[in-house]
């Protein structure tokens, strides 16, 4: 009967030839948790910005309705008040359109901002990496040929 070849020691032998750098994914893996926790931190204050911005435009509102639904005595009063609602909250909600605008422009502005500083840090990284991969294989086979001789 024969016996099949064990492959265990053959596929540890070649692995071990070529090691991987577990630190490179270490810090890769450190280095998108910081990334994320800045964008995160970006998407959070734009969220509470336009949440106070929300806020006040709905305060405003408010408080111009209940101007306008206050009674009057003249029939031509109320078309008055709700023109002067109208003219107002078109007014406001101009301004508050451009707070919204200036927001967005500032979270657009920082997002880029943190991905090329992030760009740099990977391609200085990824430089690192592959020097070091070319430099470990080199060595294993350098280390393999010279087993073989």
């Amino acid at each position: 009967m024969t016996k099949t070849q064990d492959f265990t020691a053959v596929f540890k032998d070649f692995l071990a030839a070529f090691p991987v750098d577990t630190k490179a994914m270490e810090d890769a893996f450190k280095n998108q948790a910081a990334l994320s926790e800045k964008l995160s931190g970006v998407a959070l204050s734009a969220a509470e910005q336009s949440a106070e911005i929300s806020n006040k435009w709905t305060k405003e509102t408010l408080a111009k309705l209940s101007e306008m639904a206050k009674a009057k005595t003249e029939p031509a009063d109320y078309a008055k008040a709700m023109t002067d609602f109208a003219s107002a909250n078109a007014e406001v909600a101009a301004e508050n359109m451009a707070a919204f605008a200036e927001v967005a422009k500032k979270v657009q502005m920082e997002t880029v901002e943190l991905f090329l500083a992030a760009g740099k840090t990977i391609q200085e990284d990824a430089a690192s990496a592959v020097k070091k991969a070319a430099d470990d294989v080199t060595a294993a086979t350098k280390k393999a040929t010279a087993a073989a001789k």
